[in-house]
């Protein structure tokens, strides 16, 4: 997760580029009427886009045979919706991972995320009870400990040549528990290391009995260092391994890998992790989705998007983080990565409540949600700081709203055949004023999703603050001739705000909002007969 520290890099002569990108159509951040629209300008082949793709009837998680943007798991079209814990779930022994898994299926949600050891927060750190801040006692990683004292948080140091049978006990209960109430899990295998929390690392050399990890935290995750590399190559053989067996599982290589390292130096490790689990999983039975998040530039070191190796092309927050540290934000992606024809995700959000600053949080958050999903992503989570190891359902009254509104999203997106449909508003001719935010996704001529919003960005384009009014809009679209049914869904309650019936003759049609407060959504189907 982002903090707010200026960035600083050791600059160096940076490293060879990877040569995984390849080129791919892309589409373009336009204006037409005030409205942040997507235009797709290519169409990559529903076989050309991902490698890998199933055969019908495969039960992992995995892209769809027929939208390769979209999964499909269990056989079913799938898109993944949650508000999630602070990925210390496993990490933490004690976080009740199974109230919490019961909370996310109560409300319909099918996703989230866990590290699974490389890296550690400080007791406290952002909030109380964080759940990947476990006191010393409580936390849990892959390797086993020593007898040698010495471990700078308390305890003996770790042995990196033995793995903890205990972790991994736990870490595929986790797993099972998750796959028994259908929720995809996003095993991400680090993060960009922090000052303060390297030295809590067992890779760091004062914590592990063969001194290995002695550099500087922006070094850690770099090619610099090379009997770290290797250690660090274990540990991902290692986790991929001892979860292959599972089909809910996504692999993700690096959470936001150029903090404080640059671009050109996270780059190649990058890279290097990527080609690791991608031999791994050769030698396995089961091949997973490969996910990894575009930090820094377009097209640039952190952008894997066009390599044969990755599944998933990763942001995080709307549109970026502060200059120094760009993260693709979600809403980017979709409009500069669309064209490689993959599922785009976005896995992270201001850490809700408390990172959106003194805006409506609940409605920042629901307004990020369903403009990155009803404008053709096909996975979102929402960082959640209400759940705690003391209240690990996170039973708020306004978590209830938060995931509610994930509910309703989740129950709009799944009302349509959506591995049909791709981002799409050239439908939308004109009638969107200045300062709306507006995303869809078609199939011309049968099924439309439509959803604005009335908001702004925040200084650093990392979450909306939301505008509310009485609004009523007369929206131009441009549709075949047919007989259409229009729905429109309020998103905070889910419920149908108006719905009527129409014949029309091909070409501009008017379709009237009702009134409404922030944002709506709308669902027009073309009606057989």
């Amino acid at each position: 997760m982002t903090q707010t520290s200026e960035r600083n890099v050791a600059q160096c002569e940076g490293l060879s580029r990877r040569q995984f990108l390849q080129d791919a159509g892309v589409g373009l951040s336009l204006v037409l009427g005030g409205m942040k629209m997507f235009s797709q300008t290519s169409e990559v082949d529903a076989q050309g886009g991902n490698p890998g793709l199933p055969t019908d009837g495969s039960s992992i998680i995995t892209v769809h045979s027929a939208n390769p943007r979209y999964y499909s798991y269990r056989g079913r079209p799938t898109i993944l919706i949650t508000s999630a814990e602070h990925y210390g779930a496993v990490v933490n022994k004690d976080f009740n991972y199974v109230a919490y898994l019961d909370a996310l299926a109560a409300y319909d949600l099918n996703y989230t995320r866990i590290w699974p050891g490389a890296i550690i927060e400080v007791v406290g750190e952002y909030v109380k009870d964080n759940t990947m801040g476990p006191r010393p006692r409580s936390a849990i990683v892959p390797w086993a400990q020593s007898n040698e004292p010495g471990c700078v948080y308390g305890g003996n140091k770790f042995n990196l040549d033995r793995w903890n049978p205990e972790f991994f006990t736990r870490l595929k209960d986790f797993l099972t528990q998750a796959e028994m109430r259908n929720i995809i899990v996003e095993v991400c295998f680090f993060n960009s290391q922090y000052t303060h929390r390297w030295p809590r690392s067992p890779l760091y050399y004062e914590n592990n009995i063969q001194g290995v990890g002695n550099c500087d935290f922006r070094d850690a995750q770099t090619m610099k260092h090379a009997d770290l590399v290797q250690r660090e190559c274990d540990y991902v053989v290692k986790i991929t391994q001892e979860v292959n067996a599972f089909d809910n599982i996504i692999l993700e290589i690096c959470d936001e890998p150029a903090l404080y390292t640059s671009y050109e130096e996270a780059g190649p490790w990058v890279g290097h992790m990527l080609q690791v689990v991608h031999e791994a999983e050769s030698k396995l039975p089961k091949k997973h989705l490969i996910a990894q998040m575009v930090q820094g530039p377009f097209a640039g070191p952190i952008d894997f998007s066009g390599s044969p190796l990755l599944s998933v092309i990763v942001g995080q927050y709307v549109w970026g983080t502060e200059a120094g540290r760009e993260q693709m934000g979600g809403m980017k992606c979709l409009d500069y990565e669309y064209g490689h024809g993959k599922p785009i995700e976005q896995n992270e959000t201001p850490y809700y409540p408390f990172q959106y600053g003194d805006c409506d949080a609940i409605a920042a958050s629901r307004v990020e949600a369903w403009e990155f999903i009803v404008g053709g992503g096909a996975s979102f989570n929402h960082l959640n700081s209400r759940y705690t190891v003391e209240n690990p359902a996170g039973e708020t009254p306004d978590n209830a709203k938060v995931l509610g509104a994930l509910r309703n999203l989740k129950n709009f997106i799944y009302s349509f055949d959506f591995v049909k449909m791709s981002a799409d508003k050239n439908f939308v001719v004109s009638g969107v004023p200045e300062g709306v935010y507006c995303r869809g996704i078609s199939q011309p001529g049968e099924q439309y999703a439509l959803y604005l919003h009335h908001s702004e960005l925040n200084e650093h384009k990392e979450y909306y603050i939301v505008k509310p009014g009485r609004y009523q809009e007369t929206l131009v679209f441009e549709l075949p001739g047919g007989t259409y049914k229009i729905d429109w869904i309020h998103p905070t309650t889910g419920s149908l705000m108006s719905s009527a019936t129409f014949v029309h003759q091909g070409g501009n049609k008017d379709l009237s909002t009702p009134e409404y407060d922030v944002d709506i959504a709308l669902r027009v189907k073309r009606v057989l007969g």
